[in-house]
């Protein structure tokens, strides 16, 4: 899903900490991937046990590997500028992906009688500190209800395609950083915290809150190409494609936790599930983005997510 090239991005929304090493410290956040570790404190719990195997996705002990092309680490975030640089450089894109995110999300939960808080982006490489503690790039993106931020290391995007076979398109990068956002939304709805006391499990509450999330991301999806730039009033990204969609699905596909553990150990254990299958991501992204609903997105309200 590309971005028109005359949207005007606001950097000041993304955080740049790539090179700049850890800082602060705290709880425990909660991402994309089931690999996600138990972070000191630890708000969910979320199982570490899927991390076996896949240690090798990243390189001396937490740095991450090189940097994909497009990431652009040396020129920083804050050089995003237009849709163009969101098209030709993924930290642009993820800047862009954002903006729009905050962009849509305070119209659409107004109408629902909910207030939303623009959040901040962190961008690291290697590792990082957060009000949720320590994480390095093993743990993919996450979101941190501690500090309300979403972390992301953009070299992740590569391990995305390489080690969990996701299509590169740009819809599927997007819809991990809209996946981020959706646990904000959580946040400010305060389900997020069902994850805490159900942690594992084919149906347990930390599925069921990662299917939200989900589902949120397809909400946005849904709305990206008419959710306005407010410096130009255009749409921030064009029109969504067939292929985008596929992009998209193919990323929910391979985070799912069965496709993870058969790739890790050869065998797939659903009550050590804690993100939701394959075939259930990409379901409830399906149901938001073609419902629009955020009310169709109650993973809590049905026996089998």
């Amino acid at each position: 899903m590309s971005f028109n090239e005359g949207a005007q991005l606001d950097p000041s929304q993304v955080e740049d900490r790539r090179g700049s090493g850890m800082s602060r410290g705290g709880k425990a956040g909660i991402g994309i991937v089931g690999t996600l570790i138990v972070l000191v404190g630890g708000y969910f719990g979320i199982n570490s046990g899927l991390l076996n195997g896949l240690a090798d996705a990243v390189d001396g002990g937490g740095q991450s590997q090189q940097q994909p092309a497009g990431t652009a680490a040396t020129s920083g975030a804050n050089t995003c500028k237009t849709g163009a640089d969101a098209n030709n450089r993924l930290d642009c894109r993820i800047t862009a992906t954002a903006n729009s995110l905050n962009a849509f999300w305070p119209g659409y939960l107004k109408q629902r009688g909910a207030s939303y808080t623009k959040i901040k982006t962190v961008l690291f490489d290697g590792q990082v500190n957060t009000a949720c503690g320590p994480a390095t790039t093993e743990v993919g993106p996450f979101y941190c209800p501690g500090d309300k931020v979403a972390y992301f290391d953009p070299g992740f995007f590569q391990e995305l395609v390489d080690r969990f076979g996701s299509s590169g398109g740009p819809l599927a990068q997007e819809y991990v950083v809209a996946h981020e956002f959706g646990h904000h939304i959580q946040d400010i709805l305060g389900t997020i915290s069902n994850a805490q006391g159900d942690p594992q499990g084919a149906s347990s509450g930390s599925v069921r809150v990662e299917l939200q999330a989900d589902c949120y991301a397809g909400i946005w999806m849904k709305n990206a190409s008419t959710t306005k730039d407010p410096a130009t009033g255009q749409p921030f990204l064009k029109q969504l494609s067939q292929q985008d969609l596929n992009d998209a699905l193919s990323a929910a596909s391979s985070v799912g936790d069965d496709r993870i553990q058969k790739a890790a150990t050869g065998r797939t254990n659903p009550e050590s599930w804690t993100h939701g299958s394959s075939e259930q991501r990409q379901k409830w992204l399906s149901i938001g983005y073609q419902s629009g609903d955020i009310a169709k997105c109650d993973t809590f309200a049905v026996s089998t997510p």
